[in-house]
């Protein structure tokens, strides 16, 4: 084992419950990629005024008739549950993934449901910075998120009636390392008085009589359920062993106010990158509904994108095709009049509305490995919390990065402003 690869697993050892290897190969990389202080507010600003065009256009959303939610790629059995509200903000965490360009960043998608990437940005990236003698630019994030997380409790319980201390529970499929230590980090970072961490399998939902509800496996009854890292596509397709809708009808009880959820309904609602397709549709109509400086906002921050191909072939470009809901790259394809020029050999949500958006190269940077150095592409994750820009950090990759890309710290040389 060389110098670098022996540093590197030292390093990494100390940090209790980190996923630094997934599948079996190396994720978080030991190095640290310097940022200049202009990319930094760069990253700031976008993500703030990006995620005001994304409020804006939820209240419309909201609006508008079941037939256009389901043209926008929402699963028509989410229909009796999308218009729920229970927070003043649209999401508590969100996460949009940028790609730095010559003009700026643009954005590629806004997972606004169940972003992970969180211990590592909040949370290691400080210990990397540390190490190699960098300034983090993400000092201080970790404590306004605990604040948001609390906050976002207590706007929830009042949303249902809940006086005093509700009982939090924070939920994972406890076999993803990743999902499940995601989750305890925000119990341990919101120390929230009475929360625990339950398995998903351990929760039970009980859909009618007088205990409806959900509880714990003790019995005891819960009053939030925060799932942060469970998409809600998939729980409004979860079954038990014997065909039990159990996600459909833990969502009833959210809809009668038994139990609050988080991150809320409204945050999926943002989910659908057929929601980018929308935005840029009326900035292309200069759509009243956007005054001159939010149009500016959508020119200067969005990708065309569209719900089919045939602007790409017009002006022939090459543009990528990806699924209203996915994840990890999985399902997008780069093509050029139709043809795939590369894509990822997972397909597992080709049953998602597909949208259509322009295509721009990730930058690429050298960045060393245990196998030494290689060549990888650059995606930027960018949080807002509780309506604030917060941690940013980047992936590195392929061209199109999926869940083979590494962590690649970042940081900035000398003071913060």
């Amino acid at each position: 084992m060389d110098n670098h690869s022996q540093n590197r697993n030292e390093f990494y050892a100390k940090i209790p419950a980190f996923w630094d290897r997934l599948y079996g190969t190396e994720y978080a990389l030991y190095d640290c990629y310097e940022l200049a202080q202009t990319e930094i507010d760069q990253i700031k600003k976008a993500t703030q005024d990006a995620y005001l065009i994304f409020k804006k256009t939820n209240y419309l959303v909201r609006s508008v008739a079941d037939e256009t939610l389901l043209d926008l790629g929402f699963p028509e059995k989410g229909l009796p549950f999308l218009r729920m509200t229970s927070l003043p903000y649209e999401t508590v965490i969100g996460r949009f993934d940028f790609v730095m360009t010559p003009v700026g960043p643009k954005i590629i998608e806004f997972n606004s449901d169940t972003p992970t990437f969180i211990r590592e940005l909040f949370d290691v990236n400080e210990l990397v910075c540390k190490k190699f003698n960098l300034e983090n630019p993400n000092s201080l994030q970790a404590e306004e998120l605990g604040k948001a997380v609390r906050n976002s409790v207590f706007h929830c319980a009042n949303s249902i009636g809940i006086q005093g201390h509700p009982y939090v529970v924070f939920t994972a499929h406890e076999e993803d390392i990743e999902d499940r230590e995601t989750m305890r980090y925000l119990m341990n970072t919101a120390k929230i008085k009475a929360s625990i961490f339950v398995p998903l399998r351990d929760l039970k939902v009980v859909s009618d009589g007088v205990h409806q509800g959900v509880y714990d496996p003790d019995g005891k009854k819960i009053d939030i359920v925060y799932r942060h890292t469970y998409p809600l596509e998939a729980l409004l397709e979860d079954v038990t062993v014997d065909n039990y809708p159990i996600g459909i009808e833990f969502l009833k009880l959210v809809n009668q106010k038994k139990v609050g959820m988080l991150n809320p309904v409204s945050a999926f609602l943002m989910q659908s990158k057929a929601v980018m397709a929308l935005i840029w549709g009326m900035y292309e109509q200069r759509d009243s509904f956007f005054d001159d400086e939010e149009l500016e906002v959508i020119e200067r921050y969005f990708l065309p994108t569209y719900l089919d191909e045939e602007p790409f072939h017009e002006t022939g470009e090459k543009y990528v095709s990806k699924p209203a809901f996915g994840r990890e790259g999985d399902t997008v394809e780069v093509k050029l009049q139709g043809e795939v020029l590369f894509s990822q050999q997972e397909k597992t949500y080709d049953q998602y509305v597909k949208v259509y958006q322009k295509y721009v190269e990730l930058p690429a940077t050298t960045i060393k490995t245990e196998h030494g150095e290689k060549d990888a592409h650059l995606l930027i994750g960018s949080f807002i919390v509780n309506e604030k820009p917060s941690a940013f950090g980047l992936r590195a990759g392929a061209k199109i990065t999926d869940n083979l890309s590494y962590f690649l710290p970042c940081g900035v040389r000398g003071e913060q402003k």
